[in-house]
């Protein structure tokens, strides 16, 4: 796989950019823009370089505009909204079925419009979509800054320090599940927490004693203040930490472990490694991002990455010409 930084001369060079600004919206208004944010170093090497820019993303929902998207954005860059210039944003991809079916014909079109591609879309690699997969089939392609940077980051956990502490909360056991199986080797320690304790505790899996649980009712709402403490110990016991999923049942408010949890890690002065959207919600709430060794975009594609070594759009970019 390679990098932008070493597809040579750019001067002049039409450049398709998949980035990932599928960000929240409400009322017309970005309310997080951290995946935006970690796009921009990739578009402003490619502006420098001379490239004229296509940057093409999805939506959150596969009907909605990218217009709100334009608009804020372009606070930050020259960007026009599907009208030819040097640096432009196209609509939804996923407004076309190709884009989801994986069709050769969608995957052509997109790649029509550029020389070369770029993949600076990390937290949806783990689709096997056209603009992932199809277009670097067709021209050559590269990863982008931040997409090379997620890889070498995250690959530190199949070699950490240790002692290693795992930390998964959340509810998706089916994406959770690999990902303790493929820990219980390299980690030293698997806490599982959230509504995905109860899931694990249910299963063979949670007889390992490397495995722990939270004190008390397994299902409660959130975390209480034995299971911190629990915690706060394991922390403070471990060199490299990997977190990813809220501990609580977020989605209906229960929070507060999970804002106890952030803080604990943000002052551990331990390596650790964070991602998932609520996890990132919770850490761009208390404004203490720069806290930890590296915050990843993706969520499930961070899960399926730290399981299978690799993404789809990983394999693509490696296959390609």
């Amino acid at each position: 796989m390679k990098s932008i930084l070493e597809a040579g001369n750019l001067n002049g060079k039409r450049v398709l950019v998949r980035v990932d600004w599928s960000v929240p919206t409400q009322d017309g208004k970005v309310l997080d823009d951290y995946q935006i944010k970690k796009s921009l170093p990739t578009i402003e090497y490619l502006r420098n370089a001379g490239a004229k820019i296509v940057l093409i993303s999805h939506a959150e929902k596969d009907t909605d505009s990218l217009l709100p998207i334009f608009q804020h954005v372009k606070e930050y860059l020259p960007l026009t909204f599907i009208e030819p210039s040097n640096l432009v944003l196209l609509e939804n991809l996923r407004q076309n079925s190709g884009e989801k079916e994986n069709s050769e014909v969608f995957a052509r079109t997109l790649a029509d419009m550029g020389d070369i591609f770029v993949n600076e879309a990390f937290p949806v690699s783990h689709r096997e979509h056209a603009s992932l997969v199809g277009v670097p089939k067709l021209i050559p392609a590269y990863a982008g800054l931040w997409f090379a940077k997620e890889i070498e980051e995250l690959s530190r956990a199949f070699n950490p320090p240790h002692p290693f502490l795992l930390i998964l909360g959340g509810a998706k056991s089916e994406t959770k599940i690999p990902l303790i199986e493929k820990f219980l080797n390299t980690a030293d320690d698997i806490f599982v927490g959230g509504t995905l304790a109860r899931a694990i505790s249910e299963m063979p899996i949670s007889k390992n004693p490397k495995i722990t649980f939270p004190v008390g009712d397994i299902a409660a709402l959130d975390a209480n203040k034995e299971t911190l403490f629990l915690l706060e110990e394991k922390i403070k016991n471990s060199e490299f930490i990997l977190w990813n999923g809220p501990l609580g049942n977020y989605e209906k408010g229960f929070k507060e472990g999970t804002l106890r949890l952030a803080k604990i890690l943000a002052n551990s002065g331990k390596q650790v490694v964070v991602g998932g959207g609520d996890t990132l919600a919770v850490i761009e709430e208390l404004n203490i991002l720069d806290k930890f060794s590296f915050v990843s975009t993706g969520g499930g594609a961070m899960l399926d990455f730290l399981a299978e070594g690799t993404l789809p759009g990983i394999e693509a970019l490696k296959s390609s010409r």
